[in-house]
């Protein structure tokens, strides 16, 4: 082996410098470092895939983002008499009823009562809020949900944690609820977009 094989390379990684003794093996070792640095690159891409949110409905750090939608749809209001008894009336949510898409626009999921989720491969998953958020006054709350029931097989028989984000309309009437319109249902358009988890495998 010449002298010049044996010189050192230098390779800048990450910021780091790594020295190669054996210039043969360069081309072997810089591979190697692509392969590496795209790997950490990419999971630093779907780290920043999890959205901004106030600490109150962040999803666990240890769970991964499976799916993300945009939903377009409507929340259903009953008028109902309070619980009080004391003859008052007020619009109640009923259910949801909204079509999730991806970012092609390709729809991929319905939502409603449950408030329950179903992919289009058939799966389900029904949550249960566990945290809130107000950060438009003017439309419905961020939420948190966790997972409490799943059917079928497929993308959604994994998740394990839901957010409700960016959420546009969707607020019950202000008017128009009293004994004369008792079990009258009202539409409310509304938009927003779900992220779904599923555990750390």
């Amino acid at each position: 082996m010449s002298h010049g094989d044996m010189q050192s390379v230098g390779l800048t990684l990450g910021g780091q410098s790594i020295y190669i003794a054996n210039r043969a093996k360069c081309a072997r070792c810089l591979s190697v470092g692509v392969l590496i640095f795209v790997s950490v690159f990419c999971w630093d891409a779907l780290a920043q895939d999890r959205p901004a949110v106030p600490e109150n409905i962040k999803a666990p750090s240890d769970q991964h983002l499976v799916l993300r939608a945009h939903a377009l749809g409507d929340q259903i209001y009953a008028c109902q008499p309070l619980p009080s008894g004391d003859s008052q009336f007020a619009w109640v949510l009923s259910a949801p009823d909204a079509k999730l898409f991806d970012d092609t626009g390709k729809e991929i999921a319905t939502h409603f009562a449950g408030p329950t989720w179903q992919s289009t491969d058939g799966s389900q998953v029904k949550g249960k809020v566990v945290a809130q958020s107000v950060p438009d006054s003017d439309s419905i709350p961020w939420l948190l949900l966790t997972a409490v029931d799943h059917s079928g097989k497929g993308i959604m028989s994994d998740v394990v944690t839901i957010q409700r984000l960016d959420t546009k309309g969707g607020k019950a009437p202000a008017i128009g609820c009293d004994a004369q319109h008792e079990g009258e249902k009202r539409r409310v358009n509304y938009t927003a977009d779900y992220y779904f988890y599923s555990a750390a495998q």
